[in-house]
């Protein structure tokens, strides 16, 4: 008898273990069927867009349908998976933007709107205890990075739209121990206004983004000196004019000298992050527009020094925009192609990787990006947050639907993902400056 409650049990157990797989084990979308819209977005949705599946040009036409950003609807909920949950953390934030988590557990975010630098402080329940403003005065902060690297940081550096300043620092700080200090006294200002700020796991180099001031480079003109002369003298894929030192990634030492080019063609790199198996610098990318509904995907990447990713000129891989037909021949066949690419016009903001040890083991290494929402599709789309999925530290290309529900109907959301976190207790913080609030997911 004994016998028979074993294998019974044992029996169950196989099952129950093959039902969890299964459960995890959703068809991966792909091609034309990878391309949808908030109404069939769910947590679990698993997408592979790759770059033989894209359109051609104008193979749709390019429309503008801006969405309205209303109060929170009483009936409103958000969806995670199975095994999560997700409520909110902080509320009334003055549309709060990128979420940086110091060694000590604080939460500090950008209120680029309202130039300021607030910090956030978890007590009881997992809600906010202490909300204090730890900076302000700043002009449309974005990206924050706390220097050096490790348990004892010195220094909170903060990207500007046209600087990057750092405050003396302590941890458990609340308030700015000393006034701002200019450390790089001028970016390209104007356009996509965003800068985030990382260092390289050595402390020897800050990385800033500065995304492009126009969509793909329209009225540039000629470089100075003519083409051949700038192509041999500038980093491969290099921007002039109005766009000198943009849709790229700047490389500094934490000074703010030895300023130089680290990578180019990244339209608008919003989220910059470290991997921590790697240490390299990877991005959150939003395209360009006006080629279609499907073109060009948005995408999450490595980025390596001295390479180029395409804009304004081509596009994932030697794929060459209309726009400029012709006019940078040399460069078709020197176009990095990105890692992860992310359904056109979804709005790829921050990001992170997961090194928490709340969520199950399969999370590890995993990187999750806010997707801030399309404004110029027929068919809504983003307005989500998405996991991406690692395998040995490699990205497999396949991207999830991890938090959904911001969508009220075709017209009208209440939410809209920026920053992502993790916590020092392993959840995983959301903001959206919809609503200004940030949610927490935990498991």
């Amino acid at each position: 008898m004994s016998d028979r409650i074993t294998f019974a049990a044992m029996l169950a157990a196989l099952l129950a273990a093959a039902a969890a797989a299964g459960a995890h084990a959703e068809p991966v979308l792909q091609g034309k069927d990878a391309y949808g819209d908030w109404r069939a977005d769910k947590p679990g949705t698993v997408r592979l867009i790759r770059p033989q599946d894209l359109v051609r040009p104008g193979a749709t036409r390019s429309v503008a349908t801006s969405s309205r950003v209303v109060p929170r609807p009483p009936e409103a909920e958000l969806q995670v998976p199975s095994g999560f949950k997700i409520e909110p953390f902080a509320e009334g934030l003055r549309a709060p933007r990128i979420i940086r988590v110091a060694p000590n557990g604080d939460v500090f975010v950008a209120e680029m709107r309202a130039g300021t630098i607030r910090v956030l402080r978890a007590g009881e329940g997992g809600k906010v205890a202490t909300n204090e403003v730890f900076a302000s005065g700043l002009r449309q902060p974005f990206g924050i990075a706390f220097f050096p690297n490790g348990d004892n940081p010195q220094w909170v550096y903060v990207a500007n739209t046209d600087s990057v300043v750092r405050f003396p620092y302590k941890a458990g700080d609340l308030k700015a121990r000393g006034k701002a200090e200019t450390v790089v006294a001028s970016l390209p200002d104007g356009g996509h206004s965003t800068r985030d700020i990382v260092f390289t796991p050595d402390n020897k180099r800050m990385l800033v983004s500065v995304g492009s001031l126009s969509n793909v480079a329209e009225g540039m003109g000629t470089p100075p000196g003519g083409m051949e002369a700038w192509a041999k003298t500038q980093p491969l894929g290099a921007t002039w004019a109005s766009e000198l030192e943009r849709g790229a990634v700047l490389a500094f030492n934490p000074d703010g000298k030895e300023r130089k080019i680290y990578a180019t063609g990244l339209r608008n790199c919003v989220g910059l992050a470290i991997q921590p198996q790697t240490g390299l610098p990877w991005c959150s990318t939003n395209e360009r527009d006006g080629l279609g509904d499907d073109l060009v995907p948005d995408y999450v990447t490595s980025v390596r020094e001295g390479a180029f990713y395409g804009w304004p000129w081509f596009y994932i891989g030697g794929n060459e925009d209309p726009r400029h037909a012709g006019a940078r021949p040399d460069l078709k066949d020197k176009v990095t192609v990105p890692d992860v690419l992310i359904q056109p016009h979804s709005a790829s903001l921050g990001m992170t990787f997961y090194q928490g040890a709340q969520f199950p083991p399969e999370y590890q290494g995993d990187a999750f990006a806010a997707q801030h929402g399309s404004w110029n599709r027929s068919k809504r789309t983003g307005y989500k947050v998405i996991r991406i999925r690692m395998k040995d530290g490699k990205p497999t290309g396949e991207y999830e639907d991890f938090v959904t529900g911001f969508v009220v109907n075709d017209t009208e959301v209440w939410g809209r993902p920026v920053g992502v976190a993790a916590a020092k207790d392993g959840s995983l913080l959301i903001s959206e400056d919809g609503n200004g609030t940030i949610w927490r997911v935990t498991h």
